[in-house]
């Protein structure tokens, strides 16, 4: 007999078997019949998970809840705030009640102005005892920083667009290839089909009918764009192109306007030009030492007016307040990835943090610890700027 002809053999008579075992007991038939409709049942429901937006998860995760902390990263900038509102206003879309926190301060002018233009209500927190609730969602960063206890914070859910390693127990969405974590949150409203409409058509009352994206949220959403990658000039994805173009028949003209273009402070006029005139230019790096501040916030808006003048790539401009050294980095040169930079400086210095992402990044030092790379503040100081120009260099 051929050789293929009698695993042909074998298979028929498996098969004749199992037929009559069959015929012999209907109860297996019907268990089989079971077996496979909990099977397929199994296999559809495992589809319907794979096929679900990242948008419907979050929601689906947010109706989990009946109230939840939303949390801000410290000092919160626009792309924060407007997270937090969205997170807020698909929350009360699924009756999740949501507090908006963050510790640190609102200084920056535009931040102030966001808060202020918005009429927006916001907690300062400063122990995690004082969060409103212990299920935690993190918004712009993912992992909770800036306040006692918050090394002890497991998120239920995070949504960012920052390096880290942070993950939320129920949800986690971390695209760092993003310009902006607002881009995020208006692909959820766009996938989840809410609607957008001018301010002035609204409800007689009021009030945004179900499903429509408030004007304030629209508002927040399109400004933490533009802030967070200088209006959709610096670090965009196709995200924020996307983004812009869904937000913006519902966003409020005049609000935005009264944003984006704030009083400015008088010190950040004066710490502009201390940078400017302190300013160490070497080939295409500059850094510049801007002294003792009040508002820190000044010390990114200098790095910001420094990074355009010509021929410069990459800058860090520091200065200190409160006994901490604050750095702010820009960089257009693709040998210099400023968040890596800064955040390789500052490992070995205690009570030290830096990161970022490759066109910005910011820290702080001790003052009291900057004295392990330098003999006295002073010359630590000025160590310190030498090695600024070493690690843009790519020497550390």
């Amino acid at each position: 007999m051929p050789a293929a002809v009698v695993p042909a053999l074998q298979i028929q008579s498996a098969v004749d078997a199992v037929q009559r075992t069959l015929e012999s007991d209907p109860l297996l038939v019907v268990g089989a019949v079971g077996a496979l409709l909990v099977l397929v049942g199994l296999a559809g429901l495992v589809l319907r998970r794979l096929l679900r937006t990242p948008g419907q998860r979050f929601v689906r995760t947010l109706t989990g809840y009946d109230e939840l902390a939303v949390l801000m990263h410290p000092n919160p900038d626009p792309d924060a705030m407007a997270c937090a509102l969205a997170v807020q206003e698909l929350a009360d879309s699924v009756d999740t009640d949501t507090t908006l926190q963050y510790s640190g301060q609102i200084r920056h002018q535009e931040n102030r102005a966001f808060e202020t233009v918005l009429d927006l209500d916001f907690e300062q927190v400063e122990d995690a005892a004082e969060l409103a609730v212990d299920d935690v969602v993190l918004v712009d960063h993912n992992t909770a920083r800036g306040f006692r206890g918050a090394e002890a914070i497991e998120p239920v859910a995070v949504v960012d667009h920052h390096p880290g390693g942070g993950v939320g127990r129920d949800f986690t969405d971390v695209r760092t290839d993003n310009g902006a974590c607002a881009s995020i949150f208006a692909e959820y409203f766009e996938d989840l089909d809410w609607e957008l409409r001018s301010p002035e058509d609204q409800s007689g009352d009021g009030q945004t009918p179900d499903g429509v994206l408030s004007p304030t949220v629209a508002t927040g959403l399109i400004y933490g764009i533009q802030s967070d990658t200088t209006y959709l000039t610096k670090g965009c994805s196709a995200d924020e192109f996307d983004a812009a173009a869904y937000l913006y028949q519902g966003i409020d003209e005049d609000r935005l306007d009264r944003i984006a273009n704030p009083e400015v402070d008088a010190e950040v006029l004066d710490v502009k030009a201390r940078a400017i005139t302190e300013r160490d230019v070497r080939n295409a790096f500059a850094v510049s030492d801007v002294g003792t501040v009040s508002n820190v916030d000044a010390i990114p808006q200098a790095a910001d007016e420094l990074l355009r003048l010509e021929g410069v790539t990459a800058v860090v401009v520091m200065g200190d307040r409160d006994g901490n050294l604050h750095v702010s980095g820009r960089s257009r040169d693709d040998r210099v990835h400023m968040g890596k930079t800064l955040s390789n400086l500052v490992e070995e210095i205690p009570l030290s943090d830096a990161g970022g992402h490759a066109r910005m990044g910011g820290g702080q030092i001790s003052l009291d610890h900057l004295a392990t790379i330098g003999p006295a503040d002073t010359e630590a100081r000025a160590d310190f700027k030498e090695r600024l120009f070493s690690a843009m260099s790519g020497d550390i």
